[in-house]
């Protein structure tokens, strides 16, 4: 079966262009010219995956992606944006994005950034499948008698990936999918220092090269939710290099 989009953008050259580009590419594409629209569709229809332009008029993208998140939609979105700067971006993601690319982009990202976040679904819906029937740990952290199996553990950090879930310290981490699959990557590694391409693909599954700023705005991003007064930051940057777990 073909995989359904949503793609909201309310520039009409632009719209037609992608709903032609991502047709070709083998979607199943709903083109849609404003956020209220986009809502409903996605509300009724539930998509495979959500493009979402993130300026347009009325209810835009941002109000769509925080709409659905608070609904616990947990869709996949992809959010199209002319704004370059990094607060404009940490805007999308703390909405509850999965993923930007940046006007004017190449179609060709795209596809590449939307075959990442359909792989990263699939992986999660294998792993909840596998994990049926295993209890979800208390708030205040797990308590199963196998949880050095099931729970990983480094520089104050504690996770279930069955569960998606992660605490600093015993407070719970509210963490979107990327920020969770990133954490979990260096979490696996600590103290390993991976490079920017080795992250790349392990969770986009696409290098976008030496000049994108994609992996330093989820790690600030993260490191934000990471902070916590009077200890040290656990994720490090190597310059030149990558980022690394480490306890001190």
């Amino acid at each position: 079966m073909p995989r359904t989009v949503l793609l909201a953008e309310d520039d009409r050259a632009i719209r037609h262009a992608l709903e032609r580009a991502l047709t070709l590419e083998g979607y199943r594409v709903t083109a849609v010219a404003d956020g209220a629209e986009a809502l409903a569709r996605a509300q009724s229809g539930r998509p495979d995956v959500l493009v979402l332009d993130v300026m347009m008029p009325g209810v835009d993208g941002l109000q769509v992606c925080r709409e659905l998140r608070a609904e616990g939609d947990p869709t996949p979105i992809l959010m199209l944006t002319a704004l370059v700067e990094t607060a404009d971006r940490i805007a999308g993601l703390d909405a509850g994005a999965d993923d930007y690319v940046v006007k004017p982009f190449d179609v060709e990202e795209v596809f590449a950034r939307l075959r990442a976040l359909l792989r990263r679904t699939d992986r999660e819906d294998r792993e909840d499948g596998e994990g049926a029937g295993t209890a979800s740990p208390a708030a205040d952290g797990p308590q199963e008698p196998d949880a050095a199996a099931r729970y990983l553990e480094a520089a104050g950090l504690r996770m279930d990936p069955r569960a998606r879930r992660a605490w600093r310290d015993g407070r719970e981490l509210e963490l979107t999918r990327t920020e969770f699959e990133l954490l979990e990557l260096l979490v696996r590694n600590a103290g390993v220092v991976l490079d920017h391409s080795t992250i790349y693909d392990r969770i986009w599954g696409y290098d976008f090269g030496p000049g994108s700023k994609n992996l330093a705005v989820y790690v600030g991003y993260l490191r934000r939710k990471l902070d916590q007064p009077g200890t040290p930051q656990p994720i490090q940057t190597v310059r030149g290099v990558g980022y690394v777990l480490r306890e001190d």
